[in-house]
């Protein structure tokens, strides 16, 4: 399997990290918006070809597939992109940072036969595995989920402390983590969803504070809330309130609603969550099958967000 990174940024040079760890798998290409980054990062994984632009990576016939680490508003373009160029993708998450791009990006994949796979990682975090493995086995039932998403990000850097190009976002990036394994988990479908947010950034133009409610058609609910205004821990906290049990998920790692480790060996192959999303979407072409985060599979956590987008903007406008 020959892959093509395009972004070779903080969150890029994890997946070729995990990339490396997987039979059969070669990096053929890194694309990166300054070409230094990218001659330097295709060196250190040994791939043949760096560039500057995704089209110098889809005209070539030794890339089979490409992964998307690259700024949100790019992102459903670049997909289709790919697709039209008979690439198999997996696009980083978010898939669009509109309602009907994600749309557009699930008719083409429907078209063309392709796999096009979203990095929703938390479906693959051995920790969230767990969690789903209990609720298949009809052992733990889902009643109410408390997500804090915490970040101390008021200007434009990356992972690495290094500046950003783009300007994440929230609603259309951070909130889809949550929406998305909320439905995962409980295997219903949001039909309320209720936002507000506070300032924009005078410089950013973005909020930097929000608070999401959602129900469930089975009535369970879930309370999110999002800062980049946080000075503290900070990642994505997932508290799991169950009929037999609370669960604490932070990234890869598990614990009781009494902070109470719990061992995750042998849950999945690897402890990386961004590896096993990767694993996923080499073994689904291989197999000529959907993957777990299809782009089909997830669609639905961008509906919402689009209903959350049309609200805000509304009390935007009554203010």
């Amino acid at each position: 399997m020959r892959i093509a990174l395009a972004g070779a940024g903080a969150f890029g040079e994890k997946h070729l990290d995990g990339l490396k760890n997987i039979d059969g798998v070669e990096i053929a290409s890194v694309i990166s918006r300054r070409a230094d980054q990218a001659a330097e990062v295709a060196a250190k994984y040994g791939a043949d070809h760096s560039g500057t632009e995704l089209s110098e990576a889809l005209e070539r016939d030794d890339v089979d597939a490409v992964i998307l680490c690259t700024p949100t508003q790019m992102h459903a373009e670049q997909a289709i992109a790919c697709m039209d160029a008979g690439k198999h993708v997996q696009v980083e998450i978010p898939l669009s940072d509109s309602w009907a791009d994600a749309q557009a990006v699930v008719k083409k994949s429907e078209e063309t036969g392709l796999t096009c796979m979203v990095g929703h990682t938390r479906r693959f975090n051995p920790s969230h595995q767990f969690v789903k493995n209990r609720i298949d086995a009809g052992e733990f039932n889902i009643q109410a989920m408390d997500i804090e998403t915490f970040f101390f990000r008021r200007k434009n850097m990356n992972a690495k402390g290094e500046p950003r190009s783009w300007t994440d976002h929230l609603l259309w990036h951070h909130s889809a983590h949550s929406i998305d394994i909320f439905q995962y988990m409980t295997g219903s479908k949001v039909i309320t969803a209720n936002a507000i947010q506070g300032p924009r950034h005078p410089e950013l133009g973005i909020a930097m504070d929000m608070s999401i409610q959602l129900k469930t058609e089975a009535g369970q609910i879930l309370t999110l809330a999002l800062s980049f205004n946080n000075d503290g821990p900070l990642g994505t906290f997932f508290r799991y309130i169950g009929d037999t049990a609370t669960y604490i998920a932070r990234y890869d790692d598990l614990v009781t609603g009494k902070e109470e480790p719990i061992d995750l060996s042998g849950v999945a192959i690897s402890n990386n969550g961004i590896e096993l999303q990767d694993r996923e979407f080499v073994s689904a072409i291989q197999e000529g099958r959907e993957p777990n985060s299809s782009v089909a599979s997830v669609l639905d956590c961008y509906r919402v967000i689009g209903e959350l987008a049309d609200s805000l903007e509304a009390q935007d406008g009554w203010s």
